[in-house]
């Protein structure tokens, strides 16, 4: 018989025994496995285009214009429903997305290892926030952005950390959780500590002047700049942590905007699914409720590593943007230590005196308790080519985890 605490420790320690550090920036068809012209990868779990969310149908009109493949916007609609063009979720390609997820050949992606596991993670360098393609937006001043990411951008920040070798990130994590950031809505302290470390780098790898400057400049205006980095750097931890027979600890938890989906450690690759809930919003100005999306993105890659709403009573004041308040942020952040495995022994909430952030869902717990993770999250718009209307709170559908044990249920007791 299965020894599910025994399986269970065993990736609880894989997860805590991460090392992930940034090693560099490539172009992603150089770097990640499969990744071809014609692939195009997305956030959450597999899914077709004509089952697609309107934000990620949004992101893939515009990144196949921005790859030249596709003149127009509804052109590369008419592509995408073709079945030239192919669809993979990020996960299955060691990759994660925010929001839409889109991953296109050409795109620069930060390359993040796990030095104790030496398993490697992507994820595509972040574009600020609004109008952007991840969240669905496709208009040309959006390619023309990720234009300059691909022909500035890349090549300056390569070259940085190059320069550097590598760069820790758990210390910057763990630091930025007594600043105020929970890594999920809110990564702006975590954003200055990389920008600080990764300047001096910029400035001796300067060959273009004008070049140089427009990258600090970016960096430094974009909050979301740490994004990737934390993104890759869970998905770096939690990979080594998946396929342990026997273990009810969730290794992925992701959204398409269609639907919801987990993988559980001893389950392997499968996905199980429900329908991708409305997160309860608090609406940019110019925004109504009826233009609110379904839950998206891979960025529930942090919860599921025990960060963003596992570690929300971190930061009150991200909890207020998102339109909820602190009591509700506390309680919620409590209610995450019923149903994980245990609490991480680096990253810590000041505001529980330092105790650890709950870390390593457990599919039982979930639903023996009757209480299921809780995420803060992005919006965006449920049409094609918007972009960000919000920002919100979910809780994960329950279907998803009460499935997931009925398959391990299935599966461990032959």
């Amino acid at each position: 018989m299965v020894d599910i605490e025994k399986a269970n420790q065993e990736a609880f320690k894989r997860l805590l025994d991460a090392r992930p550090v940034w090693i560099g920036v490539e172009k992603a068809i150089d770097v990640i496995p499969g990744m071809k012209k014609n692939l195009i990868l997305h956030a959450g779990p597999p899914v077709t285009w004509d089952r697609m969310s309107g934000p990620q149908k949004g992101a893939v009109m515009g990144v196949l214009v921005y790859e030249g493949l596709a003149k127009t916007p509804e052109e590369a609609a008419t592509l995408a429903a073709s079945g030239e063009i192919e669809f993979d979720p990020c996960h299955h390609h060691d990759t994660v997305g925010p929001m839409a997820g889109i991953v296109s050949a050409s795109m620069p992606v930060a390359v993040v290892k796990n030095e104790t596991f030496g398993n490697v993670a992507f994820n595509t360098l972040n574009e600020g926030i609004g109008k952007v393609l991840r969240m669905g937006a496709y208009s040309p001043d959006v390619i023309e952005r990720l234009k300059w990411m691909e022909n500035v951008m890349l090549p300056v920040l390569s070259k940085a950390i190059n320069k550097a070798g590598k760069m820790e990130l758990k210390p910057i994590i763990a630091e930025a959780l007594t600043m105020g950031d929970e890594l999920h809505n809110r990564s702006r302290a975590a954003s200055y500590l990389l920008f600080a470390k990764i300047t001096p780098y910029l400035l001796q790898t300067m060959e273009d002047t004008k070049s140089t400057i427009d990258v600090i400049n970016f960096m430094q205006a974009n909050i979301h700049t740490f994004l990737p980095f934390i993104m890759a750097s869970c998905k770096a931890s939690l990979d080594p942590a998946k396929n342990i027979e026997g273990s009810t600890m969730v290794t992925a938890m992701s959204r398409n905007g269609t639907d919801w989906g987990i993988q559980v450690s001893g389950l392997g690759d499968e996905w199980f699914v429900a329908e991708s809930p409305v997160p309860d919003v608090l609406l940019f100005p110019g925004f109504k409720k009826e233009d609110v999306g379904r839950d998206i993105g891979d960025s529930s890659i942090m919860e599921t590593a025990g960060l963003g709403g596992f570690a929300i009573a971190a930061a009150p004041a991200i909890i207020q943007f998102v339109g909820g308040n602190v009591a509700l942020g506390t309680s919620k952040n409590l209610e995450m230590y019923e149903i994980t495995i245990g609490e991480n022994n680096i990253y810590q909430i000041p505001n529980f005196d330092g105790r650890g952030t709950p870390t390593g869902i457990d599919i039982r717990k979930v639903v023996e308790k009757n209480i299921v993770p809780f995420l803060d999250t992005g919006v965006a718009h449920k049409d094609a080519g918007v972009g960000q209307v919000g920002a919100g709170l979910v809780d994960a559908p329950m279907k998803v985890f009460k499935d997931a044990v009925v398959a391990f249920a299935k599966k461990y007791a032959s």
